[in-house]
């Protein structure tokens, strides 16, 4: 139906439309996800490639679920995204999406088997090597992401927990809970905690989070054999919480005591609690790893979400064999902060040049260099150079050690100290040119977040939240791969127009030479055809 200027636009192959159809639809392998369908449950009454697609530009754009198929529905460019390019092409039905997503969520929980991690590792895999992406040289960054539960005081966990645990048991076992306990706890769910935790003093709390803890431990001691994920949960939440006394009494365990892996909100079991400078998150570690060529398109080649409590030291392996899985190449370098590196690393990353852009903690005084005569210690504030003593070592001392005497009594020097003192050394000796490459992987962080409302994504859980990040990255790819391919017919045809020029401006240069009497008319017909050219936009 479309004619002139509007099919002209609606054809063009580098637009996003036809760009996402090509290098994202026309890419998933749909034989992995038959796993989620049988003779019972049914195949889908649409394409997987085409609800996969859906679940992609739904995180792409940031829309809800209704714009989503308000969008699939109405807008051109969405349905020839999608491969609909007849107006009367059936959409799935909403049950058909939802039912999808449950599927890869039951089916990742169960056996742990991240099927839409694999359509990311595919498809990123055929773009690699349509376009000779050089994957030797990768940079990783981390950011904290917030999940998207309310913040929660520990009597509101606890309380939050119990009212989940006693609603999701059966009726009819009601019964073996006595009388009392039933009051009690009806009692409880009629309040507000959020009211409560305003109203009350912090020694009023503490007694209330002690009534609270007795009534889950005896739900848990009556129900403990009970399946029920809730039950379980609220089990956890107790260890947490509440320690048991000799003689079997409820006591409210320290805050001090309270682990950064604890159950921060019981809507979000998987999210933990962690506080990296200004940024308090409850919520999720999300580590973009992607690759790093100067002249060439980079792709991200792996997003490994995790608990926020993970330190960045766990990403580094994971992320360096998923790439090498996916771009087929082996990494010789990797850009990344100095939050990355570990001794426990650095057997595994032996044949990789580690490029850290800076360290953790203040920066020491001294310079230490082991050598087989001694530990020598360089002060940088006064340039003395000492010989370390070695310190005796003990039964249970297990690591050497040195020091050395100064103004305030004795220094200690270890392997750790030492360790971090060649890697200073190395980072100083490197240009600050190649230092700077790892700043790029920081624009990523940017665009995979700048869409989230404080901070926060629309779900809860790792498995969703894994999802949303392997999205959001294909989304950038593709984005990527269009600019470079415009970039890519810009300079082909810059090139080519200098060469078309280049070898007129002789032809005739030769020409006036040999035909001088021609000159005239040579010239004149040299700038006609380059007034042609630029008529005609070659």
């Amino acid at each position: 139906m479309l004619e002139g200027k509007s099919k002209k636009q609606f054809d063009d192959t580098k637009s996003w439309h036809n760009q996402f159809r090509i290098q994202i639809i026309s890419r998933i392998d749909e034989s992995p996800y038959k796993v989620l369908f049988n003779e019972k449950m049914g195949a889908p009454n649409a394409p997987v490639s085409l609800l996969i697609g859906m679940m992609v530009l739904k995180e792409a754009m940031n829309w809800s679920d209704s714009q989503l198929f308000e969008q699939c529905r109405f807008n051109l460019l969405v349905r020839s995204s999608l491969g609909l390019f007849n107006m009367n092409d059936p959409l799935p039905v909403e049950s058909t999406y939802y039912l999808f997503r449950k599927r890869i969520y039951e089916h990742n929980k169960k056996t742990g088997k991240d099927l839409f991690s694999l359509t990311f590792d595919h498809i990123t895999q055929e773009q690699i090597k349509d376009f000779e992406v050089n994957g030797k040289s990768i940079r990783m960054d981390s950011k904290l992401i917030g999940s998207n539960i309310a913040y929660y005081s520990r009597y509101e966990i606890i309380h939050q927990a119990l009212y989940l645990a006693y609603k999701s048991i059966n009726k009819d076992n009601l019964y073996i809970l006595p009388d009392n306990d039933k009051q009690q706890l009806e009692q409880l769910f009629k309040e507000e905690p959020q009211k409560t935790i305003y109203r009350c003093t912090r020694d009023e709390i503490k007694s209330r989070m002690q009534q609270v803890g007795a009534l889950a431990y005896k739900l848990i001691k009556l129900f403990d054999d009970n399946s029920d994920k809730q039950i379980q949960l609220l089990k956890r939440i107790f260890e947490e919480q509440f320690t048991l006394s000799e003689d079997q009494k409820v006591e409210v365990r320290s805050s001090e005591k309270i682990s950064p892996e604890s159950v921060q909100s019981p809507h979000d079991p998987d999210s933990t609690y962690r506080h990296k400078g200004n940024q308090k998150v409850k919520g999720y570690s999300t580590n973009v790893t992607e690759t790093n060529s100067d002249d060439s398109l980079n792709l991200i080649t792996n997003v490994d979400v995790k608990p926020a409590n993970t330190p960045d030291t766990d990403f580094v392996q994971p992320s360096i064999e998923a790439t090498n899985r996916v771009t087929g190449q082996p990494v010789e370098k990797v850009y990344a902060d100095g939050a990355y590196q570990s001794p426990e690393n650095d057997t595994f990353c032996s044949g990789i040049d580690m490029v850290f852009t800076g360290m953790q903690g203040h920066t020491s005084k001294y310079v230490l260099d082991l050598k087989s005569d001694g530990l020598y210690v360089t002060d940088l504030k006064t340039g003395q150079v000492k010989i370390a003593t070695p310190v005796r070592k003990q039964k249970n001392t297990r690591e050497d050690r040195w020091y050395i005497i100064t103004e305030k009594g004795k220094k200690y020097f270890g392997p750790k100290e030492i360790r971090a003192s060649k890697l200073r050394m190395k980072m100083h000796q490197r240009p600050i040119e190649e230092l700077r490459k790892r700043n790029n992987v920081e624009a990523t962080i940017f665009l995979m977040s700048y869409l989230l409302h404080n901070n926060k994504t629309r779900y809860r859980g790792i498995i969703k939240q894994q999802m949303w990040a392997n999205s959001r990255a294909l989304w950038i790819n593709l984005r990527r791969i269009i600019i470079f391919s415009q970039q890519t017919c810009q300079r082909t045809y810059q090139v080519a127009k200098n060469q078309v020029e280049s070898a007129l401006f002789w032809f005739f240069f030769t020409a006036r030479k040999n035909f001088i009497a021609k000159f005239s008319l040579d010239l004149t017909i040299y700038i006609f055809l380059i007034v042609f050219m630029k008529f005609i936009n070659f």
